[in-house]
């Protein structure tokens, strides 16, 4: 998963230079969380996402919340979520969008595959998200779940990516898209428009959280 090109798009940490940076007591898991949290960690590692750190001012700690039939490893961003403003970006109203899609003959709906993780950090901040495992202390390289701006983010790049179509063709909300068609006869070109815009920029989509041609 290559991901969004930073000269497009890359998140940035706007922390507050007068706070000072918060090192998290660390906190202890259980046999079979900690085995489920290295795997993770490999998985992470083999995809890019993550890269090892030392001596980092910020440190988070792993939280592991259920997700049957077993976990998601979410990490406790509380601390340096305190520390930044909040990105004023306009999310839109899902009343809105449902209105705008009344009337359509055929709909496609589409999920980015890890969404967040296809807009990269930016640089100088990818040390800030360091977060500590039974195995080591990693930080992100990819823009990581549970960050006070991350929809903020990603809505930002879906809005100047698909400027062209969004409003006429395509209706979005954060990483779930929707290309909608008035006559059947144009959907496919509809959906054409729309993934040559993802193959142009990268973005890929999670093929089992989406449903084609939809009545």
């Amino acid at each position: 998963m290559p991901g969004a090109d930073r000269s497009i798009i890359a998140h940035r940490l706007a922390v507050d230079p007068n706070h000072r940076p918060v090192v998290q007591k660390k906190r202890y898991l259980a046999n079979d969380r900690s085995e489920f949290v290295k795997k993770e960690v490999n998985t992470l590692l083999a995809a890019g996402h993550i890269r090892e750190v030392k001596y980092p001012e910020w440190l988070a700690n792993v939280v592991l919340v259920p997700k049957p039939p077993a976990w998601r490893m979410c990490v406790d961003y509380t601390d340096l979520n305190k520390a930044c403003p909040k990105d004023p970006f306009p999310l839109l109203r899902i009343d809105q969008l449902v209105d705008e899609t009344a009337g359509s003959a055929l709909l496609s709906f589409m999920d980015a595959f890890t969404g967040y993780h296809q807009i990269f950090m930016h640089p100088a901040d990818e040390e800030k998200t360091a977060f500590l495992t039974p195995d080591g202390v990693y930080c992100y390289r990819v823009m990581p779940f549970g960050l006070k701006n991350a929809g903020a983010t990603y809505t930002r790049m879906v809005a100047r990516l698909f400027q062209d179509l969004l409003g006429k063709s395509m209706a979005a909300y954060v990483d779930n898209m929707l290309v909608k068609s008035r006559e059947e006869i144009k959907h496919a070109e509809d959906l054409a428009d729309c993934f040559q815009v993802m193959l142009r920029y990268n973005l890929r989509l999670n093929p089992k959280k989406c449903a084609f041609a939809v009545q």
